[in-house]
């Protein structure tokens, strides 16, 4: 079986993130998204929130599945039997911070490939961070996120907790 893992914040998650995992859902046999523990970022949302707001939003593609992750991302790849890293590039400004992770992985676990694929053009200036600062400042993000993260956005942004 050919497993790759899909590596993010994904805080939030948008149509552009399920895109790229659905593309690698038709070219691996399972697809592990590891929503990221990073404790250097300041997510809006906890980690259940955004494992759960993903989770949502994988009934249609039985092949992927998300866990939550903490570390290095090769030791990530280990214990999921990943023979692959997929990263979403956006644009040419995404391809360089990349490339640098893409050799750091290479030297850590030469073993495991990073794919990069790039998702439908209409996501292609989408990202979280963008849609959260619409999102603050009432501005609609149902085009970029799925239904349940633009309410849970609106939530937040009524609780005064989006910064």
């Amino acid at each position: 079986m050919r497993i790759c893992i899909y590596p993010g914040t994904f805080d939030p998650v948008t149509n552009g993130h399920l895109d790229v995992a659905r593309r690698a859902a038709r070219i691996f046999d399972k697809v592990v998204i590891g929503v990221a523990l990073n404790k250097d970022k300041k997510p809006l949302f906890t980690a259940q929130e955004r494992l759960s707001l993903l989770e949502a939003n994988l009934g249609d593609t039985p092949n992927i599945s998300a866990v939550l992750f903490e570390g290095l991302l090769m030791d990530f790849a280990r214990q999921t039997d990943a023979c692959a890293v997929v990263r979403g590039l956006r644009a040419v400004s995404d391809f360089e911070f990349e490339f640098q992770m893409a050799l750091m992985n290479r030297h850590l676990e030469e073993r495991v490939e990073t794919i990069f694929l790039m998702p439908h053009e209409s996501y292609s200036f989408t990202s979280s961070s963008l849609v959260k600062q619409v999102s603050k400042f009432g501005g609609g993000v149902s085009k970029f996120v799925p239904d349940n993260v633009a309410r849970a956005l609106r939530e937040k942004a009524a609780s005064g907790a989006t910064d």
